[in-house]
């Protein structure tokens, strides 16, 4: 497991790397290199329109890689989403800015963004199937979180080569071209993780479950027969996205822009926040394996909601110490909601299309909730000079996660093992998460075996008499 979860961690860190330094960089150096403009709010703005177009690619990446996830492996997918990331922040890198070849810059920028997205879209599902699908029964939902913790790991690495480079470098040179060195940087970063993942076997439960035939398209397979649990996926993850997005990235143009406060006081809370984040998602998805993951994700999106309210007014004092706790308490929060969300997300799926679903339903959240949080929080910034409004609006967008949790039954101890068993449960089977009575696993067993066409055939199992 040690060997699993580093593979695992190593190439969502690295991807998130890459990820994170574009919307660090939106905010900091892309709105005067590639998007000049007047305000620079509206440039900023510009930038993280590009930024956004990101996440349009990603749930095409998530159906891409998940239908060859689910039919060839989750392994090998991995190895492709790496090499596509690194590759194309690699190239960012290497690009001309627009005072050298005018509008071909934000055109290749946003190009290069769009396979950004699209191998990210691959990569988080792949990542934490094969943490999940490793993992004991017991433990899931500690295993799954590690791949999670690979998100603020990667916002810690890229947050402090920018902040290093914001110590050691004049802002003049800093943005003349030291914001190109951590994204050359990629490429090292990129070569360590194929090193490692190439290491990692193949999921376990995926080779038993290649003894029956794949899904034939599995993206068809999920909307057709799980589109309620790809519907509920989606609402899980809404909230933690768009709070996630406005505590890092829109923070960053907040304190600079707003509060004109030095850029290495945005970046320093990034920092410390990010190192209490990644420490503490592992610890609750823990506490979701004890608990539930429903009620631990329920701590998460309640507490947020209120929180973002007290998160800006702590903002507003323009005090480092209260900055850092502000967003480190927020971060805290967030992790209660990313921590049990990949065993949540993955227990609702199939093996045959478990890639698919949970990546599309992970992936399709994205686009209307992270990909428009910062566009949404800055023009709310616009509009009424104040962050009220963009409190409410993490309020509303956490309360949508909250409500979708209380329609969603418990997934602890789902039997991974298990074909075609529809979200929910029947009436009388004991407490969410308990394993299902022997009468019922051999209907079941039954229903898959009558599925399967057997019917047709004598029953040698007594399913007609037992049923």
């Amino acid at each position: 497991m040690a060997r699993v979860v580093t593979g695992s961690l190593i190439g969502t860190t690295v991807e998130w790397y890459d990820f994170f330094l574009y919307a660090s960089a939106a905010a900091l150096v892309f709105n005067t290199q590639f998007f000049p403009a007047g305000d620079p709010l509206a440039g900023t703005l510009i930038a993280f329109v590009t930024y956004a177009i990101g996440f349009a690619a990603r749930p095409l990446g998530g159906i891409a890689f998940g239908h060859f996830g689910d039919r060839m492996g989750r392994k090998k997918l991995l190895v492709v989403s790496l090499l596509m990331m690194g590759g194309a922040t690699f190239a960012m890198g290497l690009l001309p800015t627009y005072s050298t070849i005018g509008t071909a810059a934000p055109v290749l920028l946003t190009v290069l963004r769009l396979v950004q997205g699209f191998a990210l879209g691959g990569e988080w599902g792949g990542a934490v199937l094969l943490a999940f699908e490793h993992g004991g029964g017991a433990r899931r939902g500690f295993w799954a979180a590690w791949p999670q913790a690979g998100g603020p790991a990667g916002n810690l690495l890229s947050t402090t080569v920018l902040a290093l480079l914001a110590a050691l470098q004049p802002d003049q040179e800093l943005r003349a071209w030291g914001w190109r060195i951590p994204f050359l940087l990629s490429g090292l970063l990129v070569l360590l993780g194929l090193w490692i993942r190439n290491a990692v076997p193949e999921s376990p439960v995926f080779l038993q479950a290649r003894a029956e035939p794949p899904a034939r398209i599995p993206a068809v397979e999920v909307v057709r027969t799980r589109r309620r649990e790809m519907l509920i996926a989606m609402g899980i993850r809404f909230g933690e996205n768009v709070s996630y997005y406005v505590l890092t990235s829109f923070l960053l143009v907040y304190v600079t822009t707003h509060l004109d406060l030095p850029r290495s006081t945005a970046l320093n809370a990034v920092l410390i926040g990010s190192v209490v984040h990644f420490a503490t998602i592992p610890l609750w998805g823990a506490l979701s394996d004890r608990a539930g993951r429903r009620p631990v994700t329920l701590i998460g999106s309640i507490g947020m909601g209120i929180w973002a309210f007290a998160f800006f007014a702590l903002l507003d004092s323009r005090s480092f110490p209260l900055i850092t706790v502000s967003l480190t308490v927020g971060l805290l929060l967030h992790g209660a909601m990313c921590g049990p969300q990949a065993a949540f997300l993955s227990e609702m799926f199939d093996t045959k299309v478990r890639y698919t679903g949970a990546s599309i339903g992970f992936q399709l959240a994205s686009v209307f909730a992270g990909a428009l949080a910062p566009i949404i929080a800055v023009a709310l910034l616009r509009a009424h000079d104040s962050a009220t409004p963009v409190a409410v609006y993490v309020c509303l967008a956490t309360a949508v996660t909250t409500l979708t949790v209380f329609l969603a039954p418990e997934t602890r101890g789902h039997d991974l093992t298990r074909t075609g068993e529809a979200l929910g449960r029947p009436p009388g089977l004991g407490a969410p998460g308990a394993p299902a009575p022997a009468a019922m696993t051999h209907a079941g067993e039954c229903h898959a075996e009558q599925t399967r066409g057997s019917s047709s055939r004598p029953s040698t199992s007594g399913c007609d008499q037992r049923t």
